[in-house]
């Protein structure tokens, strides 16, 4: 059920009406959630509703021994069961299907394929035809937290098994995030439900703005743009591929946070707050920032549960680089079986632990501290750190690594003819630039002026921004990106 269908606009709208009709009745309130949750995700394929009530029985399970019990060897052994048991399942449907890829490839460059097959050791094409499920590594991710934070002693169980059902298949973020611990969302699930004026206007107007990103931007890029470009680099010139590439950055930014305001929006109107997302990431003047600022929650949890339980930067500079390669390695791997994806990581695990020896070196130096703070070395980072991260988007946008050459390769010699660029194309170019470069404080003015309008104003603003975007939609209808993630 996409965010940007009239298939889940209904069904918001029903789920709407009948939860605040009932929010004096707060269990009745919170059934209804989990039973439109469980629809919501039912509607693409009920059979793996297995999968969410399963992984949340064997944590919620998990949770309350690892709190009742002081032991250290038995609360390890329920963490230990709950995060195997999480991961074995991500690896399942993620990964099996790459290693036995990887596997054909390795017998067949060492000719062994009819030793194995005569000894009974190897079925060649066997492959996993399970569907990859919606939203696993979302889900999966907020399951685990809920452990690990309880080990920590840092949250108490939650009272019952549907209220922590809840927490994990919320419909908001269920398939694409934001990813939410269970200490920002449990006490919410349990406080009587409410929403003031400013919280309605906020989440409409997200709602609006993440549907604009989107539907205005990252569908007409994808289809008119991006998706020609990488799939013959060829018949571009260098210039071309290279707005290919820029336009990539755009549409993942627009399609990503456009996906993640809805979901904060749609959380609003029914009285829940969920953490920012995305803070104009290619804005950024190094890439620490860009990373505090793209995809927060799924860096932060990279951050907090995998980074400083390697060790952080607690154990020496070396293993802090080993460290930094180790969680952008797996942050990639998080994204899919690839290639492709354990290149990105590494790009991106490798510039920072560079970076982060320069600023080492660099931090002893009264020089190089007001150095960093000059504009102008500010604006150069931040136009360096966009285009690095725009070389590292072509090896997670292209599906093989010849596919990633050939498009490196067109840009560093393809020429400079801008024949195949339609008018519309560089437009809509223009329009996502300046509306990600624009200041934050335009923002914040406009969602004020929104949020003090009467309700019929407000109402006949977005009737008009329907309208429009019906206008700027293009005919077909694209998923979001990280619906395969």
């Amino acid at each position: 059920m996409l965010f940007n269908s009239f298939e889940y606009i209904t069904f918001f709208l029903v789920v709407y009406a009948l939860y605040w009709a009932v929010a004096h009745y707060a269990r009745l309130a919170l059934r209804l959630l989990l039973a439109a949750s469980l629809l919501f995700y039912g509607c693409w394929n009920p059979y793996y509703l297995l999968l969410i009530v399963g992984s949340s029985l064997l944590d919620f399970w998990a949770g309350g021994r690892i709190s009742a019990t002081e032991d250290p060897a038995r609360r390890r052994r329920y963490l230990l069961t709950s995060v195997v048991y999480n991961l074995g399942v991500l690896g399942v449907f993620k990964y099996l299907n790459f290693f036995m890829e990887s596997f054909d490839d390795l017998v067949t460059r060492l000719d062994l394929i009819d030793a194995l097959i005569v000894n009974g050791l190897y079925l060649p094409g066997g492959r996993l035809t399970a569907l990859l499920p919606v939203g696993i590594s979302f889900f999966t991710f907020q399951s685990m937290s809920y452990t690990i934070d309880i080990y920590r002693r840092e949250l108490t169980p939650a009272r019952s098994f549907s209220h922590y059902l809840l927490f994990v298949s919320f419909f908001p973020q269920l398939v694409a995030g934001p990813i939410v611990r269970a200490k920002d969302l449990l006490d919410q699930l349990l406080a009587r439900p409410r929403v003031t004026a400013e919280m309605s206007g906020r989440g409409l107007y997200l709602i609006a703005l993440g549907l604009f990103k989107k539907v205005a931007i990252a569908d007409p890029l994808a289809i008119n743009l991006v998706d020609r470009v990488f799939a013959t680099p060829d018949g571009y010139s260098g210039l071309e591929a290279l707005l290919g590439v820029y336009g990539y950055a755009l549409q993942i930014y627009c399609d990503f946070s456009g996906y993640s305001d809805v979901a904060i929006g749609s959380a609003l109107l029914l009285g829940f707050s969920f953490p920012d997302n995305f803070r104009t990431p290619y804005q950024s003047s190094d890439l620490q920032e860009f990373w505090r600022r793209w995809h927060i929650s799924l860096s932060s949890w990279l951050r907090d549960y995998l980074y400083i339980a390697l060790g952080g930067n607690r154990r020496g500079a070396a293993r802090t680089y080993v460290n930094l390669m180790l969680t952008m390695l797996l942050g990639g791997l998080w994204h899919g079986a690839g290639w492709n994806f354990l290149i990105w990581g590494a790009l991106h695990g490798g510039a920072l632990a560079a970076l982060r020896f320069g600023q080492e070196r660099g931090a002893g130096h009264a020089a190089y501290q007001r150095l960093r703070q000059h504009p102008a070395w500010r604006a150069l980072g931040a136009l360096a750190t966009f285009h690095y991260v725009c070389f590292a988007w072509v090896f997670f946008r292209a599906p093989t690594l010849d596919e990633a050459t050939r498009i490196l390769g067109q840009i560093a010699g393809g020429g400079l003819s801008l024949l195949n660029l339609h008018a519309s194309v560089a437009w809509t170019l223009l329009a996502g630039f300046a509306l990600h470069f624009c200041r934050r404080a335009w923002f914040d003015r406009a969602l004020a002026l929104f949020t003090r309008l009467p309700s019929v104003a407000q109402a006949a603003a977005l009737f008009a921004f329907a309208l429009l975007l019906k206008r700027l939609a293009v005919s077909e209808v694209v998923p979001f990106i990280y619906f395969q993630f």
